[in-house]
């Protein structure tokens, strides 16, 4: 009898093990790189939020920023082992939408962190910055530092890829219109006709990018005086490209992320000025939501006027400028990528 009280016993553990198993909720995080700082900290924010949640988390990350590829392929990988939620930043907010309509459709809550689909609503919802604020808070910080010489500015633009996605044109046509350029096409990068913009190359938002695409354009105008790129990354290659030919002390550079690697940057007098964004922050809110969404099916919603939940943007410089509020550096330091 007590032998048959045992094997009861452990068949019955062996159920509640069973059935704790089959509860468990499986995610996916999915990644522009796995190198890109910005997407190692989104990483540590969505596996610390996955471990207090009780989320298996599988992760994955294309080779290099475009690599649509990888993307696609880490999506089906999803679909196949029945994620109940995909997190991802895609590297073409248009070309990955008929796999992410496959997943919605196997029953996946996707969610997009950093850079929306085209349209948004490809996705169940979005978690980001508002990326056309932050390029017009490094627009309006440039123009404003600038004084009279704005009108005799000469601008090299150091964008993302040739895909021209949600994120590089917001940020690009954001920065021109803080800095008093009419844009045309709101959705397109390099249509502008202001005589100021000496031209526009891609970065692959990396350090190497951003080097030769900032001497590429010291070769169409050696007098650039006014950089806008669309991360640090790309931002510490155009410096170390002036720097080669003694400019780095007489050209401004503006960018976008706030990683705490440029802000030391802002300290160190490389980057005049950056819009923070807040990835742990991107990462810890899609966990969440697709925790609620396994618990009872509850969509996340959009911050009220906007197509996405808008998780918040700072100006960070240690040169102010009236009527455009910032943090410091070292004010930035304590709050980088949370």
């Amino acid at each position: 009898m007590k032998k048959f009280a045992t094997v009861s016993a452990l068949a019955l553990a062996a159920t509640a093990l069973a059935g704790a198993a089959s509860a468990e909720v499986n995610a996916c995080l999915i990644t522009k790189t796995d190198t890109n700082p910005f997407f190692v900290k989104m990483k540590e924010g969505a596996l610390a939020g996955a471990a207090a949640n009780g989320i298996n988390l599988s992760t994955y990350a294309g080779k290099i920023d475009g690599d649509v590829e990888s993307q696609i392929a880490a999506v089906e990988s999803c679909i196949a082992s029945g994620a109940q939620g995909i997190l991802i930043t895609p590297t073409d907010s248009r070309a990955l939408t008929p796999v992410i309509t496959q997943a919605r459709e196997a029953g996946a809550l996707v969610i997009a962190l950093d850079t929306p689909f085209e349209p948004a609503d490809v996705a169940d919802a979005t978690f980001a910055t508002d990326n056309f604020k932050a390029g017009v808070l490094i627009g309006e910080w440039a123009k404003a530092k600038m004084g009279a010489d704005a009108a005799n500015a000469k601008i090299a633009l150091l964008d993302l890829n040739a895909s021209e996605i949600s994120v590089d044109y917001l940020r690009d046509n954001g920065f021109l219109q803080g800095f008093g350029i009419d844009i045309k096409d709101p959705t397109d990068i390099g249509d502008e006709d202001d005589p100021r913009i000496v031209g526009n190359d891609v970065t692959n938002g990396n350090e190497e990018g951003g080097r030769t695409a900032m001497e590429n354009l010291l070769q169409v105008d050696p007098g650039v005086n006014l950089v806008y790129t669309i991360n640090e990354p790309a931002a510490a290659g155009a410096y170390e490209a002036l720097k080669a030919v003694g400019r780095e002390n007489d050209v401004l550079i503006v960018s976008v992320d706030g990683g705490c690697p440029g802000v030391q940057n802002i300290a160190e007098g490389v980057i005049g000025a950056t819009s923070m964004q807040f990835p742990l922050l991107m990462a810890s809110k899609g966990i969440d939501a697709i925790a609620q969404w396994a618990a009872d099916g509850t969509k996340p919603e959009n911050t009220p006027g906007l197509d996405f939940f808008n998780t918040g943007v700072e100006l960070i410089t240690d040169e102010p400028v009236d009527g455009i509020p910032s943090l410091t550096s070292a004010e930035g330091l304590e709050k980088c990528w949370g």
